[in-house]
């Protein structure tokens, strides 16, 4: 394990246990040997993992899964690896996979930059998602906020050339700070003039309607990585 695994102390996330239901302590009892993945400080071979060469998307704090489940079944010629840290939202993911018979997803309930930095190797990935992730909006609890420069860097060097970092988000100031970090990040250009539109590929969900009709603003960043001798845009 690499000493910045192993001394890691300011994270983006409270642990809380949470209510299990019933069918998602099932759920995991009989779905886990299938779809989920132990952490291990090596690197993950994505495709043995999913036995098939596809395109691989790495989504970080998945919550209850309403998304992912969503994006993989619209998208099966895509494999989906979710990491979340809290049980019950794992347990509502594989309820959804069996519901829906997904079988491109796999689960890593572990911290998501530790398993970045022992688990997918370099230039592996084809996107990353990050929707929604928590704002920590205490202005003393900044430092808590996922997306910093090294947690980008490290998720730049984690996708091909051509691959994108989907970042959404429904606080303004988090939105501004995401976007002033991905511009800076120099692996990364802006697929937009500043903010992007929503992407058709992502789903609108419950919390996010809910949000519209009281008037909540949703702020979607996507960038790229540069490809190998590609001529540097401005990124911004």
């Amino acid at each position: 394990m690499s000493e910045a695994v192993t001394h890691r102390s300011i994270r983006s996330f409270v642990l809380r246990t949470g209510r299990m239901t019933g069918a998602q302590e099932r759920a995991i009892t009989t779905l886990s040997p299938r779809f989920t993945i132990p952490f291990a400080a090596e690197p993950l071979d994505l495709e043995a993992t999913f036995q098939r060469a596809a395109p691989k998307i790495l989504e970080i704090g998945f919550g209850m899964g309403e998304t992912t489940a969503a994006i993989a079944r619209d998208h099966p010629d895509h494999d989906y690896l979710g990491v979340e840290v809290h049980t019950p939202g794992v347990g509502a993911l594989l309820i959804s996979m069996e519901a829906q018979g997904l079988a491109n997803i796999r689960i890593i309930q572990h911290d998501a930059v530790e398993v970045l930095e022992a688990m997918i190797p370099a230039e592996s990935l084809d996107g990353v998602h990050v929707f929604f992730p928590d704002p920590w909006p205490k202005k003393r609890h900044h430092k808590r906020r996922l997306l910093q420069a090294p947690t980008v860097s490290l998720i730049s060097e984690r996708l091909r050339p051509g691959g994108y970092l989907h970042v959404a988000t429904d606080w303004e100031d988090y939105a501004t700070q995401i976007l002033a970090v991905l511009a800076a990040e120099p692996l990364l250009t802006n697929t937009a003039h500043g903010f992007a539109d929503r992407p058709a590929a992502r789903p609108i969900t419950k919390f996010e309607r809910r949000g519209n009709r009281l008037g909540h603003g949703v702020w979607d960043v996507v960038f790229k990585k540069r490809e190998v001798g590609r001529e540097k845009g401005k990124g911004s």
